[in-house]
Parts: C-alpha cells; sequence; structure tokens
C-alpha cells in the first residue's frame, strides 16, 4: 500500500524539477553569490535588431511608407503668341502637387546603390499623329536627385550612389516645355498615357 504513495511523490518532484527547467531556460540569466567586499554576481543580455530591406520612391503626391495612387498631371498650354519662338512655357498653376509644374521627389533604400529609371512608350503625339519629342520637356532639380534623360520610347537611368548602404534623399523637380519648333495644332498628350504622355518612374536595387 505504500508503494502507491512513493511513486506519487517521486513523479511529484520530477514535475518541480521539469518546471524548474524550463523556467530557467525562459528568464534572463541570473547568479547568486554569497561573501564579503568584492563579491560579483553577473547576469547578460544578447541583443539583436533585424532591419527588413526596403526601398521607397515617390514622385509627385505621396506619403512615405505608404502607396498612393495619385498620378499627378504636368499640363502645359502655349500662347498662342509664342508658339515655337523658343519662349520656355511654365506649367499651369495646378500642375504637380507642389503646383506649376513641380512635383515632390523622394528615394529611399537600405541595400545599396539604388538606379532611378525613366520610361516614356514614344514621342507624344496629338490624335492626328503629330509628334512633340520628349527632349522638348525640360527639368530642374534642387541638386540631390538627377532626372534622368529623358527619350522617345525608352528607358533611361541614373543612379543614386548610396552612404553607409543607404539612399535617402529628397528633392523637386520642376518641369517646363522648351517650345523650340512650330508644331501642329492639337493636344499631345494627356491623362491617362494618352498619346504616350506619361512617364513611368521606377528605382532598382542593382
Amino acid at each position: 500500500m505504500r508503494f502507491p504513495r512513493v511513486h506519487v511523490a517521486v513523479s511529484a518532484a520530477l514535475a518541480v524539477a521539469s518546471l524548474a527547467a524550463f523556467s530557467t531556460t525562459a528568464n534572463a540569466e541570473s547568479e547568486f553569490a554569497t561573501g564579503g567586499s568584492g563579491t560579483e554576481a553577473t547576469a547578460r543580455l544578447d541583443f539583436r535588431i533585424t532591419i527588413p530591406a526596403v526601398i521607397y520612391l515617390q514622385v509627385g503626391t505621396g506619403t512615405f511608407p505608404t502607396d498612393v495612387a495619385t498620378i499627378d498631371l504636368i499640363d502645359f498650354i502655349v500662347p498662342a503668341a509664342d508658339v515655337g519662338d523658343g519662349t520656355e512655357v511654365a506649367a499651369t498653376a495646378g500642375s504637380g502637387d507642389l503646383g506649376n509644374g513641380t512635383v515632390t521627389v523622394r528615394v529611399l533604400g537600405n541595400f545599396g546603390d539604388v538606379d532611378l529609371t525613366a520610361t516614356t512608350a514614344g514621342a507624344l503625339a496629338n490624335a492626328d499623329g503629330d509628334t512633340i519629342s520628349w527632349s522638348e520637356i525640360n527639368v530642374a532639380d534642387g541638386g540631390s536627385i538627377t532626372h534622368p534623360v529623358l527619350v522617345d520610347g525608352g528607358p533611361s537611368d541614373t543612379t543614386l550612389a548610396a552612404t553607409g548602404r543607404v539612399v535617402n534623399v529628397d528633392d523637386t523637380w520642376t518641369f517646363s516645355y522648351a517650345n523650340s519648333d512650330v508644331v501642329p495644332a492639337g493636344e499631345y498628350g494627356g491623362i491617362g498615357g494618352v498619346g504616350n504622355g506619361r512617364i513611368t518612374y521606377t528605382v532598382t536595387i542593382p
């Protein structure tokens, strides 16, 4: 009759030992010491921080670090008296998120240099098939992010150099129309990429 009691007591002791082992594993290190002056006790912690690789591009309307679907329009209306006379034409007041053809630009990446690419589907075209080359669009920057040279129907790129493997730069781009040639009347380009009127920007970690 005593054997079962002994068996139960041993099982309980094993359970307590297992719990103690689990607690030692789950908690921070500790050390107990006794003694007089100069006696020390030591405990340690190990730290680890995991940073994901990220990349972000904003051209025009945007809010970091979210996806914003707004595509801004850069709109030029050439005065009749100035058609093709070389007088640079500014964009309308409502053009771009900052107005007058100026847009916010931001690039952020934390994995080395970043390639910034601008791609067009072809020269700006009107409904009659007349065209204006993208080379007629001038871009002034603030000195931090150089706009890629625009070409008709293809990509062009520029490299943003990383510092300590990080690229985190802000700038503004202001677009204007060079107006260097007399061209047939019409509306060239348009909303939604009509008439090849859209530039697609891409940032890539090479």
